[in-house]
């Protein structure tokens, strides 16, 4: 199999609220839009962020039309997390999980867009004495 692309795409109520979200706190840009739908992408990464409108008739399966986010956690790996903590804070988005270190290494922290998504910012420092 050749895989040529990859999106993440989530139901949720206000589409272009998330999008605002992203692209002016993580820098995405909008590839393409229509009603109920925003397709974003990112330098940086290999795959588009798609925000999609719960209940929108195309979406298939049909199962999938009335749910909404939950439980859903959408990770990004950054290099330097304290400076991405700062900077977040200072824009006036509010921190839902305090910037922490498992006992593993991965330090992280989250914020939740508008519509109730978490997104993570997680840095790998390497477990304690390494």
């Amino acid at each position: 199999m050749q895989i040529t692309g990859a999106a993440i795409s989530i139901n949720v109520a206000d589409p272009a609220a998330s999008a605002a979200f992203v692209t002016r706190h993580f820098g995405f840009t909008e590839v393409m839009s229509a009603d109920g739908f925003v397709s974003l992408a990112h330098k940086d990464l290999g795959f588009n962020l798609v925000y999609l409108r719960t209940g929108l008739a195309s979406l298939q399966p049909e199962s999938l039309k009335q749910q909404s986010v939950a439980g859903l956690l959408v990770a990004f790996e950054v290099t330097d997390i304290a400076a991405e903590y700062d900077r977040l804070r200072n824009d006036g988005v509010e921190i839902t999980t305090e910037l922490q270190t498992e006992p593993w290494g991965e330090r992280f922290f989250q914020v939740t867009d508008p519509n109730g998504v978490i997104l993570q910012l997680v840095q790998w420092m390497g477990k304690p004495g390494e």
